[in-house]
């Protein structure tokens, strides 16, 4: 596949950009296990941090400059892009002032003598990344990698090469050396070359379910640690006792926000039978009330979906779904009228356990309600899914609350707010929305050597 910037809103190319050949990889991968070996990657962490503390100041004194990288190449709305931009520079921050806490050594109570952890790098990472949060996506693996001490090679989603290369571009600005990162403009053969390198000794994705299995294949056939943040299909549970004015207004924009291109975005609305009326009601009309436009206007509050492509297999969807029985509440088609690539927001209903929409990533605009009984009832549905990344409940009750979050298999939960992200709380899934955690403490250690080291008395 081609790399692209074609803007979204209107489908106009913007520019293509020539693909590495065999031998660019190589330098790539030469230079990155160079600086590995060095004392960049064995030394003192503070010349690493301080590349981080410079990045975050470049993009927190750049973010309209960048979020409009983003906005025209992908369609993001402005200020979901701004704030993208502020993310990347806070994880960067929070990095550059934890991780040398985060890497020290961890000391272990034991009858064969002093015992310690130390966290030593690994080697090079080679990180798949896709277009839907085209920077922070490569800020969450580049800054705890660079940190670390590891070097990373990217291949990114072929349809935000501008962003990629601007990422690029920051980091060698923020004063990394040769090798630190490096952006490479590649085919998945190319890839499975560099994950089969024995230079290379870990793998992130983030991205499909299909794609994640390819890679993590790859990386499991050549003895290589990988971590996957894949699909989701998070519930937001509403309970008979939620305030349903905030539930309702927190839930469309949970659905909508980036046009509902989020991995972590609502997409199963469980509603208990006592307000499933209301909170329908009410949901509908926040959908009525969207604005679809240009992403770069401050009116505009749904924009176009990433792609053309997108637009097709969304509705897809959607029509599948109403033939197998769900019923279209609201929306459920491609704005026509529309150069862009625009599909309505829409609501189903009524879908049963043998649509295939009910096992089925939505990845647009487009919300499922379902009502239950009780809270046994809204589990189990929650349960009953192939991914498990996050979710959200509403209720005044927290004591049932918490039950209740302990019982939902999924990363991560969050309760009377939407799932969101934030540097210092790791982020990541169970089942089929992939294994192992970005952020937090717990992402600075995923590809690091916890070796452990015996110091016992002399005989």
């Amino acid at each position: 596949m081609p790399y692209q910037t074609i803007n979204p809103f209107n489908n106009k190319l913007i520019k293509e950009y020539q693909t590495h050949n065999d031998k660019q990889v190589e330098e790539a991968v030469s230079a990155a296990h160079a600086l590995y070996k060095s004392d960049w990657a064995q030394g003192d962490i503070k010349q690493r941090v301080k590349v981080l503390h410079k990045l975050s100041e470049l993009m927190a004194s750049r973010i309209d400059e960048l979020a409009e990288v983003v906005s025209v190449e992908m369609g993001k709305l402005i200020g979901q892009s701004r704030g993208e931009v502020q993310i990347c520079a806070d994880i960067a921050k929070f990095y550059a002032e934890n991780a040398e806490e985060f890497l020290k050594p961890v000391p272990y109570k034991s009858d064969l003598g002093e015992a310690w952890v130390e966290h030593h790098p690994i080697g090079v990472i080679m990180a798949v990344e896709p277009w839907n949060f085209p920077f922070y996506q490569l800020m969450r693996v580049l800054a705890p990698n660079l940190a670390s001490g590891n070097s990373v090679i990217v291949k990114h989603a072929s349809i935000v090469p501008h962003c990629a290369e601007t990422f690029e571009k920051l980091i060698v600005e923020a004063g990394a050396p040769k090798g630190a990162y490096t952006n490479l403009f590649i085919s998945q053969d190319q890839v499975a070359s560099i994950i089969d390198d024995d230079r290379v000794q870990g793998v992130a994705l983030t991205g499909s379910e299909k794609a994640g299995a390819i890679v993590a294949a790859r990386a499991a056939g050549k003895l290589k640690k990988s971590t996957l943040e894949l699909g989701g299909n998070d519930v937001f549970a509403v309970l008979d006792d939620a305030d349903i004015d905030k539930a309702a207004k927190a839930g469309a924009q949970a659905r909508v926000s980036n046009a509902g291109q989020v991995c972590t975005a609502a997409k199963r609305f469980i509603i208990h039978e006592k307000v499933a009326d209301e909170f329908l009601k009410k949901f509908t009309e926040h959908f009525k009330a969207l604005k679809m436009g240009d992403p770069l206007d401050k009116s505009t509050t749904l924009g176009p979906l990433s792609s053309a492509d997108a637009v097709k297999t969304l509705s897809k969807q959607v029509d599948d779904a109403v033939k197998h029985g769900a019923k279209l509440h609201f929306g459920g088609k491609k704005v026509s009228d529309n150069p862009g690539n625009f599909f309505e927001p829409t609501i189903l209903t009524h879908i049963t356990r043998d649509n295939p929409a009910y096992f089925e990533e939505f990845f647009g605009p487009v919300a499922q309600v379902y009502v239950v009984k009780n809270d046994e009832e809204l589990v189990k549905l929650a349960n009953d899914s192939h991914y498990g990344l996050g979710g959200s409940l509403f209720t005044r009750d927290l004591t049932r609350a918490r039950k209740l979050a302990s019982q939902i298999e999924t990363g991560m939960v969050y309760v009377n707010s939407p799932t969101d992200t934030a540097a210092e709380l790791p982020f990541g899934g169970v089942k089929r929305s992939g294994f192992g955690r970005e952020l937090s403490d717990l992402g600075i250690k995923e590809f690091v050597n916890q070796k452990l080291v015996v110091l016992t008395a002399k005989s």
